[in-house]
């Protein structure tokens, strides 16, 4: 399996999360009212409210806004949003994935479209570059949560598939219909994780030069800056040399 990118800490270090707070905020916000609407407003009783929650706190989004989310999922205004994935390569050929939540398919696959022209990409078929990721529950554990041998083992009991661990913290992949008993059981070994999510993992990344790294970046604002994109992943790494030199 591929290594976990360390580009979301570059990124992160970078400041690249804080400017993108209020947006973040604003997506979550809308995955947490469609979740209640789609089931039960109780994220005790709700495995996909609770992620939502779960990663809304993570980034210390306001309880009441999060409690007004999930009030709008029963109002008659909550507005009715389609799910929909997008597919395509970014420069050097980049396997990108893109999961949208809209309520003007049109609008946003135009949108979509026209980011990965503008950056020297090409939107595919849906299924185009999917088979090159894993959908897998991934939870993540800050270093402080102990040793790598700890944290195996403790996911290993837990029933996860696969950990890995470095320097920035620890990762914790499991099958997509485990992910909420494997975070429960996680949680009373080494307390809480950090985030626990579905995500596309990549079978292999690619490393890219400078040049490369800076048109992939330029299609992953473009995209990540669009109220309707909610996630954005790639098979994509970029060397510690090549980062320094990005702004």
């Amino acid at each position: 399996m591929a290594g976990h990118s360390k580009w979301a800490n570059i990124q992160h270090r970078k400041g690249k999360q804080d400017k993108l707070r209020s947006k973040m905020f604003s997506k979550l916000a809308k995955e947490i009212t469609v979740a209640a609407k789609m089931g039960d407003p109780d994220p005790d009783k709700n495995p996909r409210l609770r992620l939502a929650v779960k990663a809304a706190k993570a980034v210390s989004m306001p309880k009441d806004v999060i409690e007004r989310a999930i009030k709008k999922s029963q109002g008659g205004d909550a507005a009715d949003y389609t799910e929909i994935r997008y597919e395509g390569y970014g420069a050097g050929g980049i396997a990108i994935i893109v999961e949208a939540m809209t309520d003007n398919l049109n609008r946003t696959a135009s949108n979509v479209r026209s980011y990965f022209t503008k950056a020297g990409g090409n939107l595919g078929q849906t299924g185009s570059v999917s088979h090159s990721f894993d959908r897998v529950g991934e939870i993540s554990y800050p270093v402080s949560a102990g040793d790598a041998d700890t944290v195996m083992m403790a996911a290993l009991d837990a029933g996860a598939d696969d950990v890995e661990s470095d320097e920035d913290g620890h990762w914790v992949y499991c099958a997509v219909e485990n992910l909420s008993e494997v975070s429960d059981a996680l949680e009373k070994a080494l307390g809480e994780s950090t985030e626990s999510k579905l995500i596309w993992r990549p079978q292999t990344r690619t490393e890219v030069d400078l040049d490369t790294a800076q048109k992939l970046m330029r299609l992953i604002d473009l995209l990540e800056e669009d109220d309707d994109v909610q996630t954005v992943t790639h098979n994509f790494d970029v060397p510690e040399d090549v980062a320094a030199l990005l702004e």
